[in-house]
């Protein structure tokens, strides 16, 4: 017998799941989460389901992405019912489309249940809309972390660098070549902010413009996780005001 893997967004706290991905991970027999998942949302797994911590951190992995493949695809062909539990929304620069794929080729089932993404989710808690019609008409969102394997970036900057708004994720290690790079097209006036930890009690914002973000990043020590916005959007923000 055959079983199901859920592919879940968990959306960025667990105040934002869906309550479709609350119901999988409940009724699953192997959770297999992310590192930032809310304990609140784990503890919601039945007390018998087998727990598989694939957490990833820079480039410290305790499984690699074949691995948790191999994993989902084993678990469900023995009867398992199986939740991919990952942060934000899966489909969104969080690998969710490879495991897809991986279980199509199988033969494995499976549902794509999607969360709440933070691309916009973490600007707006901080009240920053992504879009405003007197602002910005048009919204890139970036990844900052493309796969090191790639003999070439797959992102044409200068093209992204004309959007009305720059969602970057992933992008606090890579943030002073990406700030180099849109400098080419945007003026060095634009504003920026990272919101760093959002939906913890160690939120914050750092914010400034593109000629200075990066001294001010490091002045003020930004951490990963963090979703860099760029874009006078960010002037709504009132922390800009502060």
């Amino acid at each position: 017998m055959t079983g199901k893997v859920y592919l879940i967004g968990a959306g960025p706290s667990r105040d934002l799941i869906t309550q479709r991905g609350l119901d999988a991970i409940a009724n699953a027999d192997v959770i297999v989460h992310d590192r930032l998942i809310d304990k609140e949302i784990l503890g919601r797994a039945r007390d018998d389901a087998e727990m598989i911590d694939a957490g990833k951190k820079a480039d410290k992995h305790k499984l690699k992405q074949h691995e948790i493949e191999e994993i989902l695809v084993d678990r469900a062909s023995k009867g398992k019912v199986v939740a991919r539990v990952k942060g934000g929304d899966s489909f969104l620069f969080g690998r969710g489309g490879e495991e897809m794929l991986s279980l199509r080729e199988a033969g494995v089932p499976y549902e794509v249940v999607p969360g709440v993404t933070t691309a916009i989710s973490v600007p707006a808690r901080f009240g920053v809309p992504v879009t405003h019609r007197n602002v910005s008409s048009s919204l890139a969102i970036v990844t900052g972390h493309e796969d090191p394997n790639k003999e070439e970036s797959a992102i044409d900057w200068r093209h992204i660098a004309h959007a009305g708004t720059i969602v970057v994720l992933m992008g606090v290690g890579n943030l002073p070549k990406i700030v180099e790079k849109i400098l080419k097209v945007k003026d060095p006036e634009t504003p920026v902010a990272s919101f760093q930890d959002a939906y913890s009690k160690q939120e914050r914002v750092v914010h400034g413009k593109l000629k200075n973000i990066i001294e001010v990043a490091e002045e003020q020590d930004l951490k990963p996780p963090a979703v860099t916005v760029i874009g006078e959007v960010v002037k709504l923000g009132e922390f800009w005001k502060a």
